[in-house]
């Protein structure tokens, strides 16, 4: 229809040209979203190129989520569109974050597998606020350490809050969940507690920041000295861990409280006290508590000392004295009579080596991934053991000791590895003279019977892992039984120890299986 010039049209028109409903261009009107030009003799609502382009601004407004009322306002120039726009998107940020931390609580439920109940905590947790999470943090940390006299500690702790973001990662909302739940936990209560009480008792009072310093400091040598010693192969029950020890220790004595007047060297009193520091500080649940505080705020996350903090208890209580251990050895290698008589070791070491070389050669790669006696060692990881230790032990007769414990010793051909690795250590301890040779407090039959051990017990573990008979050498397996409990009968027998505690022996055991069990394995 023209009316002076101008172009109207009909409700239904504007309909077919917008796209939009007659039903909702009829409610935008009565609405005061658009406003008919005119109304023809019998009533009915007439819209003009005006009317069309707010349709059509209200239509986009309304796709990106705005209200009626927010429309209206841009529509009648009462907000400019940079301010509705401003506000849309806080409004839309603050409904993202929520959808993306109901997102990671339902992840989080997947993951661990949660209750009904366990939602309903975690939900809440999620909805905290920030205020909200740090008394949590704080009614913890005042309920757990009550009135003990640790105030560098308590302050300590309570300065590390739980500081989400605004825009959280989904690792970051799954530490809080857990965080929240871990508080809760009377475990981590107990060990908080009992850190305190120590601290308590043997510092109370303030600490300044330079004895924080040498604290951090001595825990970042320990660290170091025993990643280095693992990363060697040195077991923190054998002679090797002594010299670690000793060093460890000359780096803590200076960080006790005036170590002068307590007489505080090097010897079993200051073992024995760094031992129980270590096992008091040593809680997976502390140590959880932290890292999931560094995820939370962002932080650097220090990887799990537990580890290291294993072997280093296990070397202190394996050397409760500095030299002690290799004295007893030293004693021990230079009394009694040749059990390997009258064949005599040598022959004993080619046996178990042939035996073990047969093992090898039967296993298959499709094999590799099956699980052994060794915790978390599967054939392939024992394989490069058994080639590990006879290039160990012929480069110690060698004089020429190894130290790539950690490397592939496999490559593409274990078969081979193993030959050529065993040949090296026949080759090695066939020298002349190589049996009498002292190797410090050893002479070096002592380094071949050490290699028939190892060979025996890891040759036992991996037939049972792939199923081969492993019979030949029971009588070795007797023979040896004796000089077993000898040299290892008074060793701790820790996770992190060569060899775990014993186990029950069945009563139709052979010499193999009786080895086995005494050094840990299950007979079935």
């Amino acid at each position: 229809m023209h009316v002076d010039d101008n172009t109207f049209w009909s409700i239904g028109e504007v309909a077919r040209k917008t796209g939009l409903s007659v039903k909702l261009i009829r409610h935008w009107s009565d609405a005061g979203v658009v406003h008919p030009a005119q109304r023809t003799p019998a009533g009915y609502r007439l819209y003009g190129t005006e009317a069309l382009a707010r349709l059509q601004l209200a239509q986009t407004l309304r796709g990106l989520g705005l209200g009626l009322a927010t429309i209206r306002d841009v529509l009648e120039r009462e907000s400019t569109l940079s301010e509705v726009a401003a506000t849309h998107i806080d409004a839309l940020e603050k409904q993202i974050r929520t959808l993306r931390t109901q997102q990671a609580v339902l992840r989080s439920v997947i993951r661990r597998n949660t209750t009904a109940e366990g939602l309903t905590t975690m939900t809440e947790l999620a909805r905290m606020s920030a205020a909200e999470r740090r008394a949590i943090i704080q009614g913890f940390v005042t309920d757990t350490l009550g009135e003990l006299d640790v105030p560098t500690y308590r302050r300590g702790l309570l300065a590390a809050t739980p500081d989400l973001p605004a825009d959280p990662a989904d690792e970051q909302v799954d530490a809080w969940l857990e965080l929240g739940e871990l508080v809760r936990n009377p475990a981590l209560r107990a060990s908080v507690r009992r850190m305190a009480h120590y601290a308590a008792e043997h510092h109370p009072g303030e600490h300044d920041d330079s004895a924080l310093r040498d604290a951090a400091q001595v825990t970042d040598d320990w660290l170091r000295r025993v990643e280095t010693a693992t990363a060697q192969g040195i077991a923190p029950d054998s002679p090797a861990a002594d010299p670690v020890v000793t060093a460890i220790v000359a780096k803590w004595i200076p960080t006790q409280a005036a170590p002068d007047e307590k007489g505080l060297v090097d010897n079993a009193q200051a073992r024995a006290l760094l031992l129980e520091q270590l096992e008091v500080a040593s809680d997976t649940h502390v140590e959880r508590y932290w890292q999931l505080l560094c995820i939370i705020n962002g932080w650097p996350v220090r990887p799990s000392m537990a580890a290291a903090g294993r072997w280093l208890t296990t070397a202190l209580r394996a050397h409760p004295e500095p030299g002690v251990r290799a004295a007893q050895l030293a004693q021990l290698y230079d009394v009694g009579q040749d059990v390997w008589e009258p064949a005599g070791v040598l022959h004993a070491c080619d046996e178990v080596l042939d035996a073990v070389g047969e093992l090898v050669s039967a296993v298959e790669p499709g094999q590799f991934d099956r699980p052994t006696a060794c915790a978390d060692w599967d054939v392939q990881t024992l394989l490069n053991h058994l080639v590990w230790e006879n290039l160990l032990w012929a480069g110690l007769a060698d004089g020429t000791p190894r130290s790539d414990f950690t490397a592939d010793h496999l490559g593409d051909d274990h078969v081979a590895a193993f030959r050529t690795a065993s040949q090296a250590a026949r080759s090695a301890f066939g020298r002349p003279g190589m049996l009498e040779r002292r190797y410090g407090p050893a002479p070096g039959r002592r380094l071949v019977e050490q290699l028939v051990i190892e060979m025996l017990v890891h040759g036992w573990d991996l037939a049972q892992a792939i199923g081969h008979p492993y019979d030949t050498v029971q009588h070795v397996a007797e023979t040896v039984l004796p000089v077993v409990r000898e040299i290892y009968g008074d060793l701790p027998r820790t996770a992190a120890g060569s060899f775990a505690p014993p186990q029950p022996v069945p009563d139709d055991a052979g010499p193999l299986d009786r080895l086995a069990t005494y050094l840990g394995r299950t007979v079935m």
